[in-house]
């Protein structure tokens, strides 16, 4: 899934495209939710192909993570990671966010 595949581009008066802003779903706790803590050589595209067997659902674990960051594809190491295990609600959160 290429989560940016419906969000609509937009053409800068420079001739440069960029997305339209991109929306977030917020992520409730669950009782489901996975933790795990981050060890060297750990990254958000290696839990989400271990967890939801789609590399490219690697923005769910930072944005589930309030104190993460989408900027880089590494968690801290040490940090206790929550990795929800809802991911359907999640991405029909996103795509409804998006349309």
């Amino acid at each position: 899934m290429n989560r940016y595949s419906d969000i609509p581009i937009r053409t800068l008066p420079s001739g440069r495209k960029i997305y339209n802003g991109v929306k977030y779903p917020e992520i409730p706790f669950r009782d489901t939710d996975f933790y795990v803590i981050a060890q060297e050589g750990d990254r958000y595209d290696l839990y989400a192909n271990q967890y939801y067997r789609d590399f490219s659902l690697w923005w769910v674990i930072p944005l589930a993570n309030p104190s993460l960051s989408l900027n880089s594809i590494y968690p801290p190491l040490g940090a206790q990671i929550r990795i929800p295990a809802d991911i359907p609600e999640i991405i029909s959160d996103y795509n409804l966010l998006n349309q």
